[in-house]
């Protein structure tokens, strides 16, 4: 099979709820980094062969086929088609191994995988479903009912499940959460961000600004600010200290084949290595990238030692916490430049937008592996190494 490439890569920065970047429809949004990373990439944008864009939360602004929707707002012709994905938070990681299975395989030479989520103007959750009737409808049929009667699919009761089975305390989750913010702090001010966020400006209050820094990095955090926020339950250690932030924001690689990168002279910035995909318990959910991530390295014949960087997704701080707990990982190497309880979690785009990190902060070392995984709701979790060059 043909490798599978990594030529160009952009994020926009991470938008708070409410902020900046919510004056952007999340159209624009996804447009805005298609146009980004063709440019970066230099190709003509009719060698685009596909799209494939994930988001999560597919209702108003963002439904009716939001990835078609971005390629038709963006400078690329509208011969290019575009597909969009749900695989919840990893939506944008699994378009990531949906593009290279497509160029491995032969199919296709050059692909964008990309993601968008304004989790401001579409609120997390309200893509609700309706009956006949018009009342609120339910996604748990009679069948999920049956053959899960002991609980309910919840997010947050599964972060919470994680923290009380693998012994992790309110003050530890604080812990990690206050140095995701040092870490982003330090990426901030040190400009480790500035080759992967592409700039956009923003019109709020009447006054235009351009945005390249992620709003939700708080350099002025503390245990005692953390301490003091309310549980999201009573009884409960999560917080929306120790969680990640909601966030407006999109993100994007592009996926070329070797023939491409010849044909177009193209600077590969890193081969994607190996692909995973795991699901497992729905109710506690988020555990899978544990799981996920020991099959992945077996899969490709390595050693939690022998990767240089990992990305995991920072939805509770009891997820990585647990992950680097079960595989005894390193936590050096670990969201070295921040998580997204710092830098926010954009739903759709996060699998992207840490790809997009993660390679450029391989890249800005000189180290070669990285691993990337994400949990995701009904308890699944991609996982994507790859190889800097």
């Amino acid at each position: 099979m043909s490798e599978a490439y990594i030529v160009s890569a952009a994020r926009t920065a991470g938008g708070k709820r409410d902020g900046a970047m919510s004056a952007w429809h999340p159209v624009d949004l996804g447009a805005a980094v298609l146009d980004e990373i063709v440019t970066r990439a230099g190709v003509a944008p009719d060698t685009v062969e596909d799209v494939i864009l994930g988001c999560v939360t597919q209702t108003g602004e963002q439904s009716q086929h939001v990835g078609r929707n971005c390629v038709l707002a963006s400078t690329l012709p509208e011969s290019v088609p575009a597909v969009t994905i749900d695989r919840q938070c990893g939506s944008s990681q699994q378009a990531i191994h949906f593009a290279a299975q497509a160029v491995k395989s032969g199919v296709q030479d050059i692909v964008i995988a990309a993601g968008t989520e304004s989790m401001t103007r579409v609120p997390m959750g309200s893509a609700g479903l309706w009956s006949k009737s018009g009342e609120r409808g339910t996604p748990s049929s009679a069948g999920i009912l049956k053959n899960y009667p002991r609980g309910v699919f919840s997010q947050f009761g599964g972060a919470q499940m994680i923290a009380d089975k693998w012994g992790l305390s309110r003050e530890e989750m604080d812990a990690f959460a206050l140095e995701s913010h040092r870490r982003a702090t330090a990426a901030a001010e040190t400009g480790a961000f500035k080759d992967e966020v592409l700039a956009l400006e923003s019109t709020k209050g009447g006054v235009t600004s351009q945005h390249t820094r992620d709003e939700g990095i708080r350099a002025d955090a503390t245990m005692d600010g953390l301490a003091g926020l309310r549980t999201l339950a009573e009884g409960s250690s999560i917080t929306a200290g120790n969680a990640s932030q909601m966030c407006d924001g999109a993100a994007g690689v592009m996926v070329a084949s070797e023939a491409a990168v010849k044909a177009h002279n193209l600077t590969p910035m890193a081969r994607i290595h190996s692909m995973t995909v795991n699901a497992g318990d729905p109710i506690i959910m988020l555990e899978e990238p544990l799981f996920a991530t020991e099959r992945a390295l077996q899969r490709a014949g390595m050693k939690l030692d022998d990767i240089d960087l990992f990305e995991v997704n920072e939805a509770f701080a009891s997820v990585p916490m647990a992950w680097l707990k079960h595989l005894g990982a390193d936590p050096a190497k670990l969201n070295v430049n921040g998580g997204a309880i710092a830098l926010g979690h954009p739903l759709g785009a996060s699998g992207a937008k840490l790809m997009t990190t993660m390679v450029h902060a391989l890249r800005a070392r000189g180290l070669k592996w990285g691993l990337q995984t994400m949990c995701e709701g009904g308890g699944i979790a991609n996982v994507t190494i790859v190889e800097a060059l």
